[in-house]
């Protein structure tokens, strides 16, 4: 599934072809994907115009000059492509289609059909189903260390499944909370409640610098994510942990020790880490 800068790289994309575009055109082509699509999708969409667009977790936030927000998520497999030419002719899996003003158009592919779309007001969003109770966007203002000590507090469960829990922070997925948890020098099978002072200001500047990294590489491509405009994210080549089974870990490498990555299994996932050098 996508995670934070996937999202996030998606959402760029889309807002140098969306925002300040009128939508010409809006097509559903199913009545659902992981849930149903609104009903009158097409008709509360067409002659809107894109005031920005934004994310809140893994959420894309597309803001209309009406006050309604169309809500989207990537699911398993979703792609939104962004073509500034004429678009070929949908496929079987291009299942909504949004055209603007200036000729750009966009497909939601969706092959599992995993993601959705919905709609709301920009007012409902604080209170909606899908946000109300997440936790902070590890790129705010409002995440840093103490912030992150006081959610994780009283927490007996291992610190890589209290950060898989978006109620603990918003966005984050296997393969960041991963590759954060090794920048930071802590096991993946540390009690969450551990994690205070010291070590919860290491851990969020690491989750914060390993997610502006990605960000900035156009985020990791594994299996079915690409960018709005096809390209391949590459931050996968950067991963020092993930994925990584057996070869040597980097910091033991540059420091003469022998240790290599591992891989355990934690609520039915791959964790990657290396025993030596995170404790």
């Amino acid at each position: 599934m996508p995670e934070l800068p996937e999202v996030e790289t998606v959402c760029r994309g889309l807002a140098r072809a969306l925002e300040g575009r009128r939508i010409s055109r809006a097509e559903a082509r199913r009545p659902d994907l992981r849930l149903p699509l609104p009903p009158d999708l097409a008709e509360r969409l067409v002659g809107r115009r894109v005031g920005r667009v934004g994310r809140r977790a893994k959420y894309i936030l597309i803001f209309l000059d009406d006050g309604g927000v169309l809500i989207a998520h990537l699911g398993m497999s979703g792609r939104l492509y962004v073509m500034r030419e004429a678009p070929p002719p949908p496929g079987p899996h291009d299942h909504v289609i949004l055209a603007v003003d200036d000729g750009t158009t966009v497909y939601f592919n969706d092959v599992r059909r995993f993601g959705l779309m919905a709609l709301a007001t920009e007012a409902e969003l604080p209170g909606h189903a899908f946000f109300r109770e997440l936790g902070p966007e590890p790129l705010g203002n409002d995440f840093n260390g103490p912030a992150l000590a006081a959610a994780l507090k009283g927490r007996m469960t291992p610190i890589k499944a209290a950060l898989l829990d978006q109620k603990v922070v918003a966005g984050l997925g296997n393969i960041y909370v991963c590759e954060a948890l090794f920048r930071a020098g802590l096991s993946p099978r540390r009690k969450a409640a551990s994690v205070q002072g010291r070590r919860a200001e290491r851990l969020a500047q690491a989750i914060r610098q390993v997610l502006r990294e990605a960000i900035a590489a156009g985020g990791s491509s594994l299996r079915d994510y690409v960018q709005t405009n096809g390209e391949l994210g590459y931050f996968q080549h950067h991963w020092a942990v993930y994925g990584r089974e057996g070869a040597p870990c980097p910091t033991c490498a540059g420091n003469g020790r022998g240790g290599a990555v591992r891989r355990i299994v934690q609520s039915g996932r791959s964790t990657f880490y290396c025993a030596s050098c995170q404790r």
